[in-house]
């Protein structure tokens, strides 16, 4: 449910296309292993692009809301 998920940050990434959204993105996960952020993405290539990073970079994306454009992703536990 919805109002059980609980995010330990948020970021707004506003219009940020795709590279400058994962590189951000990808410093903001590694600075709080195990936790959740909610990022707000306004880019019309996230609700692909971001399912898709996360995949591939194994951290798990817990829910994405369209009508808001809310993503939230646990980050993963090692960063090496």
């Amino acid at each position: 449910m919805i109002a059980d998920l609980h995010a330990d940050g948020e970021w707004n990434a506003g219009d940020l296309g795709c590279g400058p959204l994962v590189l951000e993105l990808r410093g903001r996960l590694r600075a709080m292993p195990g936790r959740v952020l909610k990022v707000t993405a306004l880019d019309p290539g996230a609700p692909e692009d971001l399912p898709a990073w996360c995949r591939i970079t194994n951290n798990e994306l817990l829910r994405y809301e369209r009508h808001s454009r809310c993503f939230w992703i646990r980050s993963r536990l090692e960063w090496n």
